[in-house]
């Protein structure tokens, strides 16, 4: 798996998927008017990268090296640290069938934090390179709570001026709200039935020319913020890390450690570093 295969994925990403993060997001009211069937559900899916869309979708956005502000650092761009999901998926009588999870990495669903009333994914796709993934892909065994994904966590940091500062609250990948089974149904449902509403798009239209694709990328949810994460947005020269790790295997203070420079071992982990520009 080639990140550069990516380009020929359509990039979806889950809203709402962890507990406090909207509100702590400032998107809380902006969502108010979703109503979901069960109260700790996600709140529906967005498009970040569509190939061939005539919008800014069709910017290829990913990068593993920068985020680039492109002039806009002062609408308060926020790291989301998530497990990335990289999928095939069936589409058949323009419906997704089923959707098939085969690899995980870190990602960075990086966002601008401006209220101005417009579509979520209008602050999701500002450009090249505004988006992040770990080069370290790692294959999915299965997708249930059996498998490998259900022992890692994810961690994310902000290293400014030296000064390494936890952003994102160190969560296990299990307590997304929703996740393994219960997330590939919903996803499937919301992509074939999601509908206009507030800060969310008909989905089914970015899927007119889903043949042509090789997979699907799916953001699966941003963590709750640290203290410092919720009061503090990127200037340029601060060094992002997303780490999803094997808890299992590797403890905290190794991926304390490799981040602030040591050399530690981490064969059991998807890391993602980038530079603000």
């Amino acid at each position: 798996m080639l990140l550069e295969d990516l380009k020929d994925y359509l990039g979806f990403a889950v809203a709402g998927n962890f507990a406090n993060h909207l509100g702590e997001a400032g998107e809380a009211d902006e969502f108010a008017v979703i109503q979901t069937k069960e109260k700790d559900a996600p709140k529906g899916m967005f498009p970040f990268y569509i190939k061939g869309h005539e919008s800014f979708l069709g910017t290829y956005p990913i990068c593993d090296e920068v985020i680039l502000t492109h002039g806009r650092e002062n609408e308060n761009l926020q790291v989301e640290a998530e497990v990335a999901l990289i999928c095939d998926f069936v589409y058949e009588d323009k419906k997704v069938i089923d959707i098939i999870p085969k690899y995980f990495s870190a990602f960075n669903d990086c966002s601008i934090r401006v209220n101005n009333g417009e579509k979520l994914s209008t602050k999701k796709n500002w450009g090249k390179n505004t988006k992040g993934i770990s080069q370290e892909i790692i294959e999915i065994d299965n997708f249930t709570q059996d498998g490998i994904l259900n022992k890692y966590h994810i961690a994310s940091f902000i290293k400014r001026d030296g000064i390494v500062h936890d952003y994102g609250t160190t969560s296990a990948v299990k307590s997304y709200s929703y996740f393994f089974g219960q997330l590939k149904e919903w996803m499937i449902d919301k992509l074939n039935n999601q509908e206009d509403c507030g800060p969310l798009e008909e989905i089914a239209p970015f899927l007119k020319n889903a043949k042509d694709a090789k997979g699907i990328l799916i953001a699966a949810g941003a963590t709750a913020y640290s203290e410092f994460g919720k009061n503090n947005f990127l200037q340029k020269g601060d060094e992002i890390f997303v780490y999803i790790y094997n808890a299992h295997f590797h403890s905290f203070d190794d991926i304390y450690n490799d981040m602030c420079g040591m050399d530690t071992y981490l064969g059991q982990c998807s890391k993602l570093h980038q530079i603000v520009k």
